[in-house]
């Protein structure tokens, strides 16, 4: 089983990306562990996650419905689309693998950028064409954004 305590930082490998484990530090940004850690839980669980329900309606209140429903339909059309397993740490691990990374990038996209989003969806999923999952990609990156919790 791995555990993050055993590795051993060597100063030629910094610390932010590491061959080794194919893991990457998260960012101290407190939306973006919010959002991996749902993402997870989703992930691990199932979309009908009550964890994951529970923790969007404590950080959203009575508006978690929307953000609710648009991580579940991005979370379906990934799975649905991709020629490839996306790998997810679990939820209570505080680094991210590169596909995590590569979903918090196309997250960070704004609107004006969907070519680079779908990019960098077609990327995660291993397809040429992925509008679908860009298009989830982008409105749950403006939902967090309308709800005060920026991705």
């Amino acid at each position: 089983m791995f555990h993050a305590s055993r590795l051993r930082r060597s100063p030629q490998t910094p610390a932010t990306h590491r061959a080794d484990t194919g893991l990457k530090d998260i960012a101290t940004e407190p939306s973006h562990l919010f959002f991996l850690r749902v993402m997870r839980l989703m992930a691990i669980c199932g979309v009908n996650d009550a964890r994951a329900a529970s923790m969007l309606m404590g950080q959203f209140g009575r508006n978690h419905r929307r953000p609710l429903v648009l991580m579940r339909a991005m979370m379906l059309e990934l799975s649905r689309v991709s020629n490839r397993q996306i790998k997810l740490a679990p939820p209570c691990c505080g680094r991210m693998t590169r596909d995590e990374a590569l979903i918090l990038t196309a997250l960070g996209r704004p609107e004006a950028e969907f070519t680079a989003c779908h990019g960098d969806a077609c990327a995660l999923l291993d397809r040429e064409d992925a509008l679908g999952a860009a298009t989830c990609l982008q409105a749950v990156s403006a939902c967090f954004a309308d709800l005060g919790a920026p991705l």
